[in-house]
């Protein structure tokens, strides 16, 4: 199984130091591979399902450069499973800390830091601070937020590409569309889509996993022009919102680095939960 330099290069949470796929994992004529689809956009599904732990093959499996502190040596294995994941399974690798970056889904291994905490919020003791109403206040009054099927357009590519230069968060240069496609819209699971609608106009996009019990923050990307509108906070409000209108308990946020200006500012939805020496544990806010 082949995995491509873009998806490779994007499949930690901030791209930094590229990772060189291998061309072919060692057994991979003896893989059933998942196949990779279309996002179905349905955030209706909760069926329990009995294979929970579904088997995943490990394609890479090898020490680089960390993309998130200078200077240290991050591993972080990035495995397929074998057959597209039903929501309990996606909530079980959830639970245990693995990410989603296309079809694949990896988890932090790293042999000498432990920087990197997957962080999850109970939507059933979340606050919404007085800041966070006004923004969720603003996005009702100017916005309109559609959740759907993820797309891959030119419309969706150049937003994509214009929010990753404005906050530097590229080095390779503008993204193809197929780029974006097998980044966001090629999945190994249920996947939606948020659009969020000024007027007539796209100016922000968050796509989030829907699993049985939970939801998954996988990426959200806006117009920098609309900066006002703190469409990255509110994407995760919006996801706290859906997460209890049916009845879902976590909203998954991703890594939290302490010394990462774009993986920090996870902290300030409280009260939330990291993992740490494999339990979720509740931590105070600062």
């Amino acid at each position: 199984m082949k995995v491509s330099p873009l998806l490779a290069s994007f499949f930690m949470d901030r791209e930094h130091t590229p990772i060189t796929p291998p061309s072919a994992a060692a057994d991979d004529s003896q893989v059933p591979a998942c196949p990779t689809v279309e996002s179905s956009g349905s955030i209706d599904v909760k069926t329990p399902s009995a294979s929970a732990n579904t088997p995943m093959v490990v394609i890479y499996n090898q020490t680089q450069s960390c993309p998130y502190l200078d200077g240290q040596v991050a591993r972080m294995p990035l495995e397929h499973p074998v057959m597209r994941l039903e929501p309990a399974g996606l909530d079980d690798l959830l639970v245990n800390g693995y990410r989603r970056t296309g079809p694949f889904f990896y988890r932090t291994q790293c042999p000498s830091c432990r920087e990197c905490i997957p962080v999850r919020v109970d939507v059933n003791q979340f606050r919404f601070s007085s800041s966070m109403r006004r923004i969720v206040n603003r996005c009702d009054r100017d916005l309109r937020v559609v959740w759907g099927t993820a797309k891959a357009d030119p419309i969706r590519l150049d937003l994509f590409n214009r929010h990753r230069s404005k906050r530097e968060l590229t080095q390779n240069g503008p993204s193809s569309l197929a780029d974006y496609h097998e980044f966001l819209v090629a999945t190994s699971v249920n996947t939606a889509e948020i659009a969020l609608y000024r007027q007539e106009k796209l100016i922000g996009v968050a796509i989030t996993d829907v699993a049985a019990n939970s939801l998954n923050a996988v990426y959200t990307h806006f117009d920098p022009d609309f900066a006002k509108y703190s469409i990255g906070t509110l994407a995760i409000l919006l996801q706290f919102k859906k997460a209890l209108e049916t009845n879902r308990r976590y909203v998954y946020l991703g890594l939290y680095v302490a010394d990462n200006s774009h993986l920090n500012y996870k902290r300030r939805f409280q009260p939330q939960q990291w993992r740490v020496d494999g339990q979720w544990v509740t931590i105070a806010a600062k």
